[in-house]
């Protein structure tokens, strides 16, 4: 760190100090996430098709997985290289899920359509 002509201790851009949220920011952040969850639950008893309602559920998930990680998990406010790990992560185990489902859907193992 450099020392400037009055004394004071200049802290480069990339290593200052931010501001994390108040009290506030975390009860409305809350609230977001109940309400995420009541609709979820809504979804639930709406006797949707199958497929629709996993993927509603997923997004729903999805959403409440990032504003938990950005806000709580302070990533909103760290450097952007950790977000990208968590969603990378995220994508990636969606892709997965996607391709799992793919595969045991339009290529049944024989012994596992025996158990259905």
């Amino acid at each position: 760190m450099a020392h400037g002509v009055s004394g004071t201790v200049h802290v480069p851009a990339e290593h200052a100090e931010h501001e994390h949220p108040g009290e506030r920011t975390y009860i409305k952040v809350a609230i977001v996430l109940a309400i995420i969850t009541v609709i979820e639950v809504a979804i639930y008893y709406l006797n949707l098709p199958h497929g629709l309602l996993v993927t509603l559920l997923l997004f729903f998930s999805a959403i409440k997985f990032g504003t938990v990680v950005g806000y709580f998990m302070h990533l909103k406010f760290d450097d952007r290289r950790l977000l990208y790990i968590f969603a990378g992560g995220l994508l990636l185990a969606f892709v997965i899920l996607l391709a799992l489902y793919a595969l045991f859907h339009y290529h049944p193992i024989a012994y596992a359509r025996d158990l259905l």
